[in-house]
């Protein structure tokens, strides 16, 4: 698979993706659009019919809700001829062209006691890397898209990361929690790290921090990635590994700012750089 996304950079930190001249054309643009947007509703009317949202006894941390959601998205994206990655039920047709990053509920602790801040979240991946992304807030119905090289939107209008530079002037997101305050003006813990991603995109937070190691799957951050990087922002793995990755057992430790300036300071914060998140 030829990936686009760049993790080499200077101060020791990696840096934003790299930036085509002409991003890689997308086939089945509008085919990809539309399953997407199918998944994500045939995920809202499973859950509407879950009448038990609590843990599921399968593994840690999976609920009846994140079970029936998944069996609905998959069901949906298999019939669109698409692959699959699910953090639920790891992955489908490994041998189609397009392979769906799936998270059918990210923030399913945050669902099962009806605290407002979950999602669904898909990205469609191609042999270029990430196509196009759909994460949806499954409380409020806010839905950021993204495409390749055309930008990001929340509710179909365009949108641009705040362009904070200075971390002590920046709201963050935090996943985990970090060994001391990082410096910042202030921060939230919000538990749904694709909502907090998608945060970062559209400016209502300044950046995202994940203060532990090796913590979260590619399903927890790629779709919202995608929205980031094309509204401007930037991320990468704290370890400066690529941040597309189809394995279902591997993580990795996401950082976000508005601005590359931004970004370098949280980046220096985890202890990957030496910091003490």
């Amino acid at each position: 698979m030829l990936l686009e996304w760049g993790t080499e950079g200077s101060d020791s930190l990696p840096c934003a993706a790299t930036v085509l001249d002409m991003p890689a054309p997308i086939e089945r643009a509008d085919h990809l659009v539309a399953a997407l947007g199918d998944a994500a509703a045939a995920i809202a009317q499973a859950l509407a019919a879950t009448p038990d949202w609590g843990e599921a006894g399968t593994r840690d941390g999976q609920h009846h809700s994140d079970l029936a959601a998944d069996a609905a998205a998959v069901a949906v994206l298999d019939d669109a001829g698409l692959g699959v990655l699910s953090e639920e039920s790891g992955r489908h047709r490994p041998e189609r062209a397009v392979t769906v990053v799936l998270d059918p509920l990210d923030g399913s602790t945050n669902a099962s006691r009806r605290l407002s801040w979950w999602a669904t979240s898909l990205c469609a991946v191609d042999e270029h890397g990430p196509a196009v992304a759909l994460v949806v807030d499954l409380r409020h119905g806010t839905r950021w898209t993204a495409r390749r090289g055309a930008g990001a939107r929340r509710d179909g209008e365009p949108i641009r990361a705040s362009g904070c530079t200075a971390l002590g002037e920046a709201i963050v997101g935090l996943n985990g929690v970090p060994a001391g305050h990082g410096g910042w003006a202030q921060y939230r813990a919000l538990g749904a790290a694709a909502l907090d991603l998608c945060a970062v995109a559209d400016g209502t937070l300044d950046g995202f921090l994940d203060a532990t190691t090796d913590e979260l799957g590619v399903w927890d951050y790629l779709g919202a990635t995608l929205v980031c990087r094309e509204a401007g922002a930037t991320v990468t793995d704290a370890a400066g590994r690529d941040l597309v990755v189809l394995e279902h057992g591997a993580r990795r430790i996401p950082v976000a700012g508005a601005t590359g300036d931004l970004h370098a300071a949280l980046g220096r914060l985890h202890p990957e750089h030496g910091g003490s998140a």
